[in-house]
């Protein structure tokens, strides 16, 4: 059973709310579980050429060592122009750089992907999907997505969490 779900909302909106539903139906399930704001990171845009300017670098301790501990991801983010939005990109090239075996935070972690998207975010999901693959996660078949015309259902909600905590 998994011992811990750390939750990456990828924007303060529909996808934080999201998140935060994730999080309150594993608690009801009582397992473990922390919702990370992404957008409040404030980290800046990564460049190989901040990479090495400690003034610049930001400090990515803490959420590598909250993401090695984790047992599974879900992660909640809105569609930008067909692909993920800047802040999960930019989290992941300063993690990749920033911790000594960025492998594994990902390697063999299940994944649960998510979206919220004003249009129908297929593509966003796609990219999630694609990336998450290659970093070596274990990324679940089904996923979540809320726009204009389908709604949010707890019976989805309850399914997916069933299959992250197997």
């Amino acid at each position: 059973m998994v011992a811990n779900v750390v939750i990456l909302a990828a924007s303060s909106g529909n996808n934080l709310t999201l998140a935060n539903r994730f999080h309150d139906t594993f608690l009801e399930q009582k397992i473990q579980s922390q919702v990370v704001e992404l957008t409040k990171l404030d980290w800046p845009v990564y460049t190989p050429e901040s990479e090495s300017d400690p003034d610049v670098s930001p400090d990515t301790s803490s959420l590598s060592d909250l993401m090695i501990s984790a047992s599974a991801f879900v992660v909640c983010a809105p569609e930008y122009n067909g692909l993920v939005p800047p802040c999960l990109n930019n989290s992941i090239a300063w993690l990749s750089v920033q911790c000594d075996d960025f492998r594994f935070l990902f390697n063999n972690k299940t994944v649960l992907l998510a979206t919220h998207s004003g249009g129908g975010g297929a593509h966003c999901l796609m990219a999630m999907r694609q990336q998450f693959s290659h970093l070596g996660s274990n990324v679940i078949g089904r996923s979540m997505t809320l726009n204009k015309s389908k709604t949010f259902s707890q019976s989805t909600m309850d399914d997916l969490v069933s299959r992250v905590i197997q």
